[in-house]
């Protein structure tokens, strides 16, 4: 049976993933092979060994709420030694998660014309939840590390988050013709400061209200998600009109889904402030 893997062999494949995560970023050339024949020399594991630990590394960045490589597949049942690792390098390397190029937005009049409707989808459900073990692990990690917290306090990630479903809701009134309500929507949490319960101000094409409060991740789609009281008294009182847009995988692809009220039918409620993980 194979030893564990020492924290310094999890710090070097750790290394030498985020090395390609770079490239692959920056759409730039490189060798999976090559990458594993190198850690080969440096670790001493085989080969298989070393590309099983690669999607192990994606798993992990699923449940912390990063993104991951899309040609290393999740593979589940990694040791927390190896969450830890990735976090350790998470934590020297602070630009890597609101680099300008990955967060920032480009609001030029083309860009926005170009993208701006958003992909919206269908929310989380049972029938399209992980198998239990995986739904496990991806919790287990995700409160151990408190991924919520982490988004909730991610400022720059927020404000593009509203900014981006702001574009969204007055591209679709436009498409619809309704240029009057498109410059009525107003940005509350930008213009008048957090307290409302909601942070955009938005219309339906019958000019009913849309009071959107805007959730926003890296991260996949179940990716948990902090809810305060006064987000969910708001919610309650105006049941007909209040929406969460969560939007998810925000630095590469954003895509997104509407919650509408009561929460509790989408996902599980945990009173500190309240941390949401799908059912």
């Amino acid at each position: 049976m194979a030893a564990d893997w020492t924290d310094e062999q999890n710090d070097a494949i750790v290394a030498d993933y985020f090395a390609m995560f770079a490239d692959d970023i920056a759409d730039r050339p490189y060798n999976k092979a090559r990458h594993n024949r190198l850690l080969q020399a440096v670790i001493g594991r085989p080969r298989g060994s070393i590309e099983y630990k690669h999607q192990n590394i994606s798993a992990a960045l699923k449940g912390l709420g990063e993104d991951w490589i899309p040609g290393y597949k999740p593979a589940f049942n990694l040791q927390i030694s190896l969450v830890d690792a990735v976090v350790r390098w998470l934590d020297r390397h602070p630009d890597w998660r609101a680099p300008a190029a990955r967060m920032g937005m480009d609001l030029s009049p083309s860009a926005l014309r170009e993208e701006a409707i958003l992909w919206i989808g269908p929310p989380p459900t049972h029938s399209n939840a992980l198998p239990p073990h995986e739904l496990e692990q991806m919790t287990i990690i995700a409160r151990k590390f408190d991924v919520a917290e982490r988004d909730a306090r991610n400022r720059a990630l927020g404000r593009a988050g509203e900014e981006r479903v702001l574009t969204h809701e007055r591209a679709n009134l436009l498409a619809a013709g309704r240029t009057d309500l498109a410059e009525r929507i107003r940005w509350v949490s930008h213009v008048d400061g957090d307290g409302a319960g909601y942070d955009i101000r938005s219309f339906d094409t019958d000019a009913s209200d849309r009071l959107i409060e805007v959730k926003t991740t890296n991260g996949w789609e179940r990716t948990p998600f902090h809810v305060t009281r006064n987000e969910l008294a708001v919610a309650e009182a105006r049941r007909n009109d209040w929406r969460l847009v969560r939007l998810w995988n925000f630095a590469r692809d954003p895509r997104a889904f509407e919650l509408r009220p009561p929460l509790e039918t989408h996902v599980a409620l945990m009173a500190t402030s309240y941390q949401a993980s799908f059912l």
